[in-house]
């Protein structure tokens, strides 16, 4: 698949620090992808049921493997349109791909569809709390494990997604916007900690379920992006703490004493969550975010041990043997899925927390605290309707793509 988004989330430090020029035009050819419809039917093999293959305002998973960027969403184990992450990841990458840049034309060109996509989530907050919920299915990059109603990572992906929805709104001058989402900020991330904060960390998810408690590594990837991108916390510093020494302490430690990275999901009483496969793998790229995250929280030490895992296991003599082949990930015996994967590129964002653009570091700030009081009825993201590139049956080209066809 070209490009399969909820990855390249984590692989695309590395693109926008070698080849920024691609990486822009990465975000163009997904920002005019949601702005585009394809109605024709495709089952989803998971559930078994048939929806459309591409739903205005939902970015899409992957931009086609067969007639790319006519096709889009070769992947159709579930229905992604209906994923939580995505469309949050979108604006996350698109707001710190902007800042880095400061490259205004990208910003104005793409801003409809960052709107769209703010706009589109608005279906899945289901109790008007401002924060989306989960669907009791695995609705996210984590495509085996199942969530029940408010879950940490797309909860968190959501607040950051708020917060540079409303900071890229302000420098283009769109002023209203902005202190729409700071409104929807605030109470969002009320209800996001009164329904996760349990005193150490967030849990998984606010269900009931055998592993809603379960510590997730990736629980904080919301303000691995914010602080990667100069916006300020999400959280109070002791939370953010709290929750990445809860992490280390367990997720990293407790799986071969930190040799093998940090274990997706683990119990509280420090047994790895073995409710699905991906709960109780190391996934590489994870860690590598995680690591990056710590750094930024100023967690040095904890952060290059929990690096220095993936090393161990992948590339060390005593390890795996996977040398210039990175997996996804493995389990704790070793056992290991697919062979080269994009998501380890998230190393790159150590790096770029270590010496990050001179773009960020002076980008302007924007105070969550500073806003217009506005009335309740203008609460809601939706925006009159935006242009919709329908795709017919039959396929033709994605016009004025950053590829050229020859169609």
């Amino acid at each position: 698949m070209w490009c399969t988004y909820d990855v390249h989330f984590y692989a695309s430090f590395a693109l926008l620090e070698l080849f920024p020029k691609i990486e822009l035009n990465i975000q163009r050819d997904f920002a005019k992808a949601v702005l585009s419809e394809d109605g024709r039917k495709v089952k989803f093999l998971a559930e078994g049921n048939y929806g459309i293959r591409k739903v205005r305002g939902a970015v899409p998973h992957d931009l086609g493997t067969h007639d790319p960027w006519n096709e889009m969403n070769a992947y159709n184990i579930h229905d992604t349109s209906k994923w939580k992450d995505l469309n949050s990841k979108f604006v996350l990458q698109v707001y710190r791909d902007f800042a880095a840049t400061g490259d205004m034309a990208f910003g104005i060109e793409v801003w409809p569809a960052v709107r769209t996509a703010m706009e589109y989530m608005e279906q899945f907050d289901r109790d008007d709390d401002g924060l989306i919920e989960n669907d009791g299915f695995p609705d996210q990059t984590y495509d085996a494990w199942t969530v029940h109603g408010v879950s940490a990572y797309c909860g968190c992906l959501w607040l950051a997604a708020l917060q540079a929805a409303a900071a890229m709104a302000q420098r283009l001058g769109d002023k209203f916007f902005a202190e729409t989402c700071k409104t929807k900020f605030f109470s969002a991330k009320s209800a996001f900690e009164k329904k996760l904060w349990n005193g150490s960390y967030f849990n998984y998810d606010s269900g009931s379920s055998s592993n809603s408690k379960s510590i997730q590594a990736d629980q904080l990837a919301g303000q691995w992006y914010t602080s990667s991108s100069g916006l300020g916390p999400i959280f109070d510093e002791f939370k953010t703490r709290s929750s990445l020494q809860k992490i280390f302490d367990f997720n990293v430690m407790k799986v071969k004493a930190g040799r093998m990275g940090a274990v997706n999901g683990m119990h509280p009483n420090g047994k790895v969550d073995e409710s699905c496969m991906q709960s109780r793998e190391v996934w590489t790229g994870v860690t590598y975010a995680v690591a990056a995250n710590m750094l930024l929280a100023g967690m040095e030490e904890e952060a290059f041990t929990t690096a220095e895992g993936i090393f161990i296991a992948g590339w060390s003599e005593e390890g795996f043997g996977y040398w210039f082949q990175t997996p996804e990930g493995w389990t704790t015996n070793g056992h290991y899925r697919s062979l080269i994967y994009m998501r380890p590129l998230a190393i790159w964002s150590m790096q770029w927390v270590l010496s990050p653009p001179k773009a960020i570091i002076e980008a302007p700030k924007i105070n969550m605290m500073d806003r217009i009081v506005i009335s309740p009825a203008t609460f809601s993201l939706s925006l009159p309707e935006t242009r919709v590139r329908k795709i017919a049956n039959k396929t033709a080209c994605f016009g004025n793509s950053s590829l050229q066809c020859t169609c």
